[in-house]
């Protein structure tokens, strides 16, 4: 994996481990030679993944709408940033410039830009891994609800295994790097749906 998506809130929760994990994200993801791409902000969670991975010689490309860039949020520091006029092309732009998705802890944009990420690897838009940092617990509900979807039967058997998860960033990757494609459904036969 050369460049990974790291999906991330631009918020600064009051519990200071949600920074330092994602700062440990972004040294580690520059340690290892993996750029990062992000969504190009200046602030929260997504401002420290930048600011580690840049401190430690990393790779740094941000994509970010416009509509951001005039609110004065964008992060000019970056390796690159990219400047786009829609959401869509945003997290079009992350999965044509990266190996693979992480999550971090983030809010509903981050929720978005994870389903999406999950729905285009089933679809078969992508064949890249989605990865979900269960930074203390914090997706512990999340996990079980995607349990859930599978027990009911919403999501397919041989998509189950689609979202990678551990609480710990060496763990993800692991997992990432042996990340087998999944059957797609546009590989699949309309009597297997």
């Amino acid at each position: 994996m050369k460049r990974l998506a790291v999906y991330c809130g631009s918020a600064t929760p009051s519990d200071p481990v949600y920074i330092e994990t994602a700062r440990a994200v972004g040294r580690t993801l520059a340690e290892r030679g993996i750029g990062v791409v992000y969504g190009g902000g200046r602030l929260g969670l997504m401002g420290a993944v930048a600011d580690s991975a840049l401190a430690a010689g990393g790779e740094v490309i941000g994509i970010i709408p416009q509509a951001l860039v005039d609110a004065e949020v964008a992060h000019r520091g970056l390796t690159e940033l990219h400047v786009v006029d829609t959401m869509h092309q945003r997290k079009q732009a992350f999965t044509d410039l990266s190996d693979g998705f992480v999550n971090l802890p983030g809010g509903t944009g981050t929720m978005d830009e994870l389903w999406e990420a999950l729905s285009w690897a089933q679809i078969g838009y992508h064949a890249k891994p989605v990865g979900l940092l269960n930074t203390v617990g914090y997706y512990d509900h999340l996990i079980a609800f995607y349990a859930r979807m599978g027990e009911v039967g919403f999501l397919r058997p041989q998509h189950q295994g689609i979202l990678l998860v551990d609480g710990e960033l060496d763990g993800l990757l692991a997992k990432m790097a042996a990340f087998e494609p999944i059957e797609t459904i546009t590989r699949m036969k309309a009597s297997d749906l």
